[in-house]
């Protein structure tokens, strides 16, 4: 049955079952889309002085898609064309301009309101018109009332530096001293962002609460200190503000003095009473901040006033790490000459003399060597011969080995496994860098070629560096080297170097195994099918077989170092030879 809407009476007109068998056929969507239309319309309409018209009905499937207001027009009609599809209001020749409000430190905003008349407190304000202040406070005006900004006059006259306004405010109006903005910011906090002292002083001797925090939990204190304001601390101080507060991210106002190497203001808070030991949401101490930024004089300041030496971050970095890390070498040299402890490491082990290696700065490691305990150094699991080598610092490699550490050191399990290739030895990175001269050092101090899971030899020859090639054939590297995890028929060497006749030549001339490339289990019989699978297929340990070559070809291959997985190079190789179906993959 269908349901008949009456519209009002003035109409006098009714929606009855042919309307609503209209609406029946339409999308729910097309539905809400003529609503939405309707309502605009509507708006339009009563906002131009038309009179009311009837009530359009609404398909009960469009109501069930959320509450609706009633929609009232005189009719589906289209937008005339002076009017927006959107808001249906007619164009304005001259739009309303965007007022402009002002933030605390002057940088203006935009607001999206028209812009009004100035207001003649503001005006006051500015002006310092203390007499026409006077003149509306007994007319009754009340100037304690908040803007949409959250400000009051008072605010008003710290912004401007009015102190004579700010005293007349504060007389008249003696609750308003710690009213906040929306920014949580008293007028306190105002005064001392911009250094007013004089308005400073009026709000303090007004009763005025320093510890009132922003949204970031800052104080007036920690906005001085960040401000490097000695007087304007000295102030706060001298009324009783509390010097172990802590903002949001738990950093004092010692925190901020000391990045910033101020020691009056440093001085300042010690003497009232700031915690030398008082640490961030980090563990960080003051020291330890004073180390990290580089900031001599303050890390001397507080070792002289009793601050831990040895302090530690959350992490397990100490101030002597840090220091290290960012290269400020003269506040090494000072934590060291305070007995600092270079045997502390951090969560990873490594100690001041690690991160020194990798930054290669060679004053640090000359400070650190003697300091730092070669025990501790085998007990991290890397060297800092690693290191070195690894960011092609060579002279602070002939630095460690002159010093004793051991050219043939290798990385821990731990420490290998984060490599996809399980490097361990020290002459491994060298190579891998493609570095000759790290190589020919470390070669000549007595680096073992033939100690890694992937030989050496093997990465020289995929770089195709013959020099390289050339120094560890010279040192005892294996020449019939193999890959354990992809065994071969023959060696890996020759594997490597089969599309290349210059290296094969060499690697034969040093006297690789070429016999072993045409040994074949099946000898004289007829080679099986090769089975056709899916790169991705894993083949069951009892089926692995080694990579073999058929005894009249000669194939080429292709190695991931990343991974030393072995495979046949999906082209015939640049010498025209052909693959055999001979060929099976472990």
């Amino acid at each position: 049955m269908a349901t008949r809407v009456t519209g009002s009476r003035d109409s006098g007109h009714t929606f009855g079952q042919e309307e609503y068998s209209l609406y029946s056929s339409l999308s729910e969507d097309e539905l809400i889309q003529m609503a939405v239309e309707q309502s605009l319309s509507a708006t339009s309409s009563s906002s131009s002085g038309q009179p009311p018209g009837s009530t359009v009905p609404i398909h009960p499937r469009a109501q069930a898609q959320g509450n609706y207001p009633a929609v009232r027009a005189l009719g589906h009609q289209p937008y005339p064309k002076n009017r927006s599809p959107v808001t249906g209001a007619a164009p304005s020749a001259n739009p309303p301009r965007s007022a402009f409000s002002r933030r605390y430190d002057g940088r203006p905003f935009p607001v999206s309101k028209p812009a009004t008349e100035p207001d003649p407190v503001t005006v006051a304000i500015s002006k310092g018109d203390e007499e026409a202040l006077k003149r509306m406070i007994q007319a009754g005006k009340k100037l304690c009332m908040p803007n949409p900004d959250g400000w009051i006059p008072l605010h008003e006259a710290v912004f401007y530096n009015k102190p004579g306004c700010v005293k007349l405010l504060l007389s008249a109006y003696p609750g308003t001293v710690d009213c906040r903005t929306l920014r949580e910011e008293t007028a306190l906090y105002l005064a001392t962002s911009r250094g007013y002292v004089e308005c400073l002083t009026c709000l303090l001797e007004a009763g005025a609460e320093c510890d009132i925090t922003n949204k970031t939990k800052e104080t007036a204190l920690y906005k001085a200190c960040e401000n490097e304001n000695v007087e304007v601390v000295k102030l706060l101080v001298k009324f009783n503000a509390d010097v172990n507060h802590r903002c949001n991210r738990g950093w004092t106002a010692l925190h901020e003095a000391v990045v910033r190497n101020d020691l009056d203001i440093i001085e300042t808070l010690i003497t009232a009473g700031a915690k030398i030991e008082s640490t961030n949401a980090y563990g960080v101490t003051p020291l330890f901040v004073a180390a990290q930024s580089g900031q001599l004089e303050a890390s001397r300041f507080l070792v002289k006033c009793g601050a831990y030496v040895n302090t530690q971050a959350s992490d397990n970095a100490s101030a002597l790490y840090e220091a290290s890390k960012n290269e400020h070498t003269d506040v090494v040299e000072f934590l060291l000459s305070q007995n600092a402890d270079a045997n502390k490491g951090n969560k990873d082990g490594w100690l001041p003399l690690h991160i020194a290696a990798a930054k290669g700065n060679m004053d640090l490691i000359e400070m650190l060597l003697p300091v730092t305990s070669k025990v501790r150094v085998r007990r991290s699991g890397i060297s800092p011969l690693h290191l070195a080598a690894q960011h092609n610092h060579v002279d602070v490699m002939e630095e460690l080995i002159e010093a004793g550490y051991n050219i043939n050191a290798l990385l821990s399990p731990e420490r290998s496994r984060l490599f996809e290739d399980k490097r361990t030895s020290v002459l491994y990175f060298a190579v891998y860098n493609n570095n000759v001269e790290a190589t020919e050092i470390l070669l000549k101090a007595g680096a073992n070629p033939n100690v890694d899971l992937i030989n050496p030899l093997l990465v020289a020859i995929r770089h195709g560096s013959i020099r390289i090639i050339q120094l560890l054939m010279s040192y005892g590297a294996n020449i019939n080297a193999y890959i354990p995890t992809h065994p071969t028929s023959f060696p890996a060497t020759i594997m490597f170097c089969m599309k290349y006749l210059s290296l094969l030549k060499l690697i034969m001339d040093y006297g690789g195994d070429a016999e072993s490339c045409f040994d074949c289990e099946y000898g004289n019989r007829q080679h099986p099918e090769l089975e056709q699978r899916r790169p991705d297929t894993i083949i069951e340990p009892k089926h692995r077989k080694v990579v073999q070559v058929s005894p009249n070809n000669v194939y080429s291959f292709f190695i991931d170092m990343q991974t030393g997985t072995a495979f046949p190079h999906p082209q015939p190789s640049r010498y025209g030879v052909q693959q055999s179906p001979s060929l099976t993959l472990a």
